[in-house]
């Protein structure tokens, strides 16, 4: 979808009404505080060779306490650790992985948030009405295994690459669009923030913005454009992603919408019926729709 075409209004209605309900939603200066300082550099290739324009963290601050508090973060956190990141290694999944993930279902769908997105995926006739089912159509699409590389066993799923990130070969790295594991990374060194991404001056983010473009390292390699929400809840991620995954059969969904003060694009990519990639993409805020 070119950047030119219209925001879909449908969309950005319900969008904005799971902006509204996100009461979870971290309050940038006071729960969690970032430092952006310099703009990317151009970066050829996977390896680490990027200006680096940002001498410290992204990061300054997070309130962990609250965190830990909410139950959605709670349980969102404790899914963190249950994966092997690159791609071509086959998961093992346990019992209690498989428990952690029905946990942290539950606790979202409790959510508002998550029931107006189930409530209007069911008036579009793309959801099962029943709760039950529609949490089972959630574990499908977000937590099924499926086999991402051309050899090895079940490598990947959904939330792992979304939320948490992978690696392609040794090569590449690949999805990671989640604010708190990106912290959670920040802090043990295991990421490294480059910097801003934005196409002229007018598009500097600030510090109380809730979505970036990004440029980050990893264990030797550069993911030259990245971005993600900063500060919302999961719940208000796994809603938004969701809704655009149910709404279209294509492989690869582009949609323009406009959430609260954000003109942005909403990419989400299938992998067979499951969610292949989803992330977000700015494209201007403080209303200046350019």
């Amino acid at each position: 979808m070119a950047r030119g075409q219209d925001v879909n209004k449908e969309l950005s209605d319900v969008l904005n009404e799971l902006w509204r309900l996100d009461v979870n939603r971290m309050k940038p200066g006071v729960d969690y505080k970032i430092n952006l300082q310099g703009k990317a550099g151009f970066v050829s290739g996977g390896r680490n060779n990027a200006r680096d324009s940002a001498r410290v963290p992204l990061f300054s601050y997070v309130n962990e306490d609250k965190l830990k508090s909410i139950d959605t973060y709670a349980y969102f956190i404790n899914l963190l650790d249950n994966y092997e990141m690159a791609t071509g290694v086959a998961e093992q999944v346990t019992e209690d992985e498989i428990q952690e993930n029905h946990l942290f279902l539950d606790a979202i769908l409790k959510t508002k948030v998550m029931k107006c997105a189930h409530k209007y995926l069911v008036r579009k006739g793309r959801a099962q009405s029943d709760p039950a089912q529609f949490k089972s159509q959630l574990y499908d699409i977000w937590f099924k295994l499926y086999r991402r590389a051309k050899s090895g066993g079940e490598d990947s799923c959904g939330f792992e690459h979304v939320f948490i990130g992978e690696t392609k070969h040794g090569t590449e790295i690949m999805g990671l669009h989640n604010w708190v594991q990106f912290y959670k990374q920040e802090k043990k060194k295991h990421v490294d923030y480059k910097g801003y991404n934005a196409r002229d001056n007018k598009d500097t983010p600030d510090e109380d913005d809730h979505l970036l473009n990004l440029q980050f390292s990893s264990n030797g390699l550069v993911k030259p454009l990245s971005s993600c929400f900063i500060g919302v809840s999961p719940e208000f991620e796994m809603a938004l992603f969701t809704i655009v995954f149910f709404l279209s059969d294509k492989q690869m969904t582009t949609v323009k919408v406009k959430v609260d003060e954000y003109l942005l694009e909403i990419v989400v990519c299938r992998f067979g019926h499951s969610i292949g990639t989803s992330y977000p993409k700015m494209i201007s805020n403080n209303d200046q729709d350019r």
